[in-house]
């Protein structure tokens, strides 16, 4: 590897970065400049920033090394990714997520909440539930980066995490949102450059899309036996309805993180950052674009990995990398791809780890600042404290996120993501529907059904869910075994199936039973939403 053109191409991206860091830095200059970007981001921005934060390491090398263990049946995440991540996120949610923000004069998604029920509490807590858990997510996709760098550079994964965390860091404590958001649309340029030139080498590498994915099908012979024995039928092939495997596909990977974008923090903030709905509306194709690129080309080259590996090692995918899958898409692109291309696509990686992890400590950040100190603080003193609380809301963050990447095990990546994802989508999925499309739903209701859904995901994935039980053990020291249901299908079924319909049950019928929200509350959140016209 020629240490020269890497640098060389390394330090036009940090000058690259730092220039734009510091134009947002001169156009920071307020708390809503900070927090929402003043409510003036273009449309390629915002679409590019949204598919950026959403779309990190743990797609490309978390779900590519998923893939790349059991297959394309992962593809139909890309699809569930394009209609309800994009399409469904911002047409039926967004619009009504900036008019309701803008009328409510929220800077955050927990200020969302809290101004929407009129709750402190609700603001308090929804802010500490996304500060406590982000660092899982964060984590992961430092891991998934800092892979890469360890495999094509053979650079100390310790190391790499660092020099990783200082630069992120660096941007997004100058630059806030406007930062995050401007560096992600460079950043997510290069990415979605590097996954097409990959998707159309690797087929061309192994021999044309019909011969290549014939010879992945061709493989079934191959597929590794624990899989067949949980209900996996082939690399190309769905699994067996309602076995583990099945459960844990379409219920973690696809339900999981498919259905649980639409209660990320990070990306329901981004819909507040724009003027009016036009900008929406504009956004709609180019997020679709890039959300249909991303990860559709990371679950097919994992596939397909496998029939390149077998081809020169006589090893699947999962045996090349002695079990780790976090190491399989790192290793495949350095093994198969030119030198030049492990350079650009270790420059996309980084973009991706890097516009996803921004974003992640923004949100962190602003939480600290703004949710959880904010709402402990005077308010004649709030307003001062915002910016600065907030930035070392982001460095208390990052040191967060360093010690996870430290600490967790290996093949982590897609199941961390999976799991914030779910416990986000848990503790807020309900009560966000509620709050855009409910004036009925009442402040009681509202707190039932964030700690209602807090609780029992976090007992699911302690006590029950097989993956997280194990790893933990705290069930195992405190009750001696595993799970407390130990029979199929229960210790397969993820989370969300479980916590998101106890959620809405307790925001529904609390609702129900308690005192109607007043009248002043709900002519506030809604005055905006029946208004005709795009800048309403």
């Amino acid at each position: 590897m020629d240490v020269m053109i890497l640098a060389i191409i390394f330090i036009v991206y940090i000058f690259a970065l730092v220039f734009v860091g510091y134009y947002a830095y001169k156009k920071t200059n307020s708390s809503e400049d900070f927090m929402i970007a003043g409510k003036d981001t273009h449309p390629f921005i915002m679409a590019m920033s949204y598919g950026a934060t959403f779309i990190s390491t743990a797609a490309i090398v978390g779900f590519g090394g998923v893939a790349g263990q059991y297959g394309m049946s992962v593809l139909w995440l890309a699809f569930l990714n394009i209609i309800i991540g994009v399409f469904i996120a911002f047409v039926f949610l967004g619009k009504r997520t900036r008019r309701m923000g803008h009328s409510l004069g929220s800077l955050t998604f927990p200020e969302f909440l809290g101004k929407r029920f009129d709750s402190k509490f609700i603001h308090y807590a929804s802010g500490l539930i996304i500060f406590c858990a982000m660092p899982l997510y964060a984590a992961v996709v430092l891991i998934g980066a800092a892979r890469f760098l360890e495999s094509s550079l053979l650079i100390d994964f310790s190391i790499a995490l660092l020099i990783l965390s200082i630069i992120i860091t660096f941007y997004v404590l100058f630059g806030g949102i406007r930062g995050v958001m401007y560096t992600d649309a460079l950043q997510g340029t290069i990415m979605v450059i590097a996954m097409v030139f990959l998707l159309v080498f690797v087929y061309w590498i192994l021999g044309g899309v019909d011969t290549a994915n014939t010879a992945l099908t061709n493989m079934v012979n191959l597929y590794p036996a624990d899989s067949i024995a949980t209900g996996g039928t082939g690399w190309t092939a769905f699994p067996q309805f309602g076995t583990p495997f099945w459960w844990s596909l379409v219920s973690s990977t696809l339900i999981g993180v498919g259905i649980g974008v639409l209660a990320q923090p990070s990306l329901i903030v981004r819909f507040m950052t724009v003027k009016s709905d036009k900008e929406l509306n504009r956004s709609v194709l180019i997020g679709g674009i890039f959300i249909a690129i991303m990860p559709t080309t990371a679950y097919i080259v994992g596939s397909l990995s496998n029939v390149y590996f077998y081809d020169k090692l006589g090893k699947i995918a999962v045996d090349v990398v002695g079990g780790n899958i976090d190491k399989i898409i790192p290793t495949f692109i350095t093994m198969a791809l030119p030198e030049w291309f492990v350079y650009i696509f270790l420059l996309s990686l980084i973009a991706a780890a890097m516009s996803t992890i921004s974003s992640q400590l923004h949100t962190q950040g602003t939480a600290f600042g703004v949710d959880i100190y904010g709402t402990i603080r005077e308010k004649s003193k709030q307003k001062l404290d915002q910016v600065s609380i907030s930035r070392i809301g982001i460095l208390i963050a990052i040191i967060l996120a360093l010690v996870m990447a430290f600490s967790l095990p290996g093949s982590v990546v897609a199941l961390g993501t999976s799991l914030f994802f779910e416990i986000c989508a848990a503790a807020f999925l309900p009560v966000f529907l509620g709050a855009l499309y409910w004036k009925g739903i009442t402040r009681p209701g509202a707190i039932a059904g964030i700690l209602s859904g807090t609780f029992v995901s976090l007992f699911w994935l302690i006590f029950v869910f097989k993956k997280t039980a194990v790893g933990i053990g705290l069930c195992k020291f405190i009750l001696g075994v595993e799970t407390l249901l130990p029979a199929a299908p229960w210790p397969f079924i993820d989370v969300m199936l479980i916590a998101v319909p106890i959620s809405a049950l307790f925001t529904i019928v609390v609702s129900l039973l308690t005192k109607p929200p007043a009248q002043e509350v709900i002519d506030k959140a809604f005055k905006n939403i029946d208004k005709k016209g795009s800048d309403a």
